[in-house]
């Protein structure tokens, strides 16, 4: 499986105001140096994760965005289920757009179904926080670019 970009900036920018102190606030221009990532799409996931309630922003000069909730409260696998688009990993998963003439007595949709949800149950195990336990090094890497 694999996950959507937008999944993967809305985990990186956890995980990076995860490196920051209580409070700490940080800039969207700051995160997109870190990660060499485009300041307007982390404009978008940022706001995207504001109204999910993990992140908070504050607007106008002295401004940025911190963790809403500690991280010991972001589900990781809640923050993919509410990231990712769809989960139909093969065509017969979608309702509206499967067009294979063996979905209806295919067992192997039942097989992949059961990996998803494993997969998902897997990231249902972690916080944040459990990715932060080296939050210093992840830091220091972050604030030079990985260098």
């Amino acid at each position: 499986m694999r996950l959507t970009m937008y999944t993967d900036y809305s985990l990186r920018v956890l995980m990076y105001l995860g490196t920051k102190g209580p409070g700490e606030l940080s800039t969207i221009q700051g995160i997109s140096d870190a990660y060499g990532i485009s300041k307007n799409h982390l404009m978008k996931v940022t706001h995207e994760l504001g109204k999910m309630g993990y992140v908070e922003t504050i607007r106008g000069r002295g401004g940025g965005v911190k963790l809403a909730v500690p991280p010991e409260e972001i589900n990781i696998g809640a923050v993919v289920r509410q990231t990712e688009d769809d989960f139909n990993i093969v065509e017969c998963f979608s309702s509206t757009a499967n067009q294979c003439i063996l979905s209806p007595i295919c067992g192997l949709r039942g097989a992949l179904n059961r990996a998803l949800l494993a997969y998902l149950a897997v990231l249902d195990e972690y916080t944040l926080a459990d990715f932060l336990i080296n939050k210093d090094d992840l830091a220091a890497l972050l604030s030079t670019g990985g260098l």
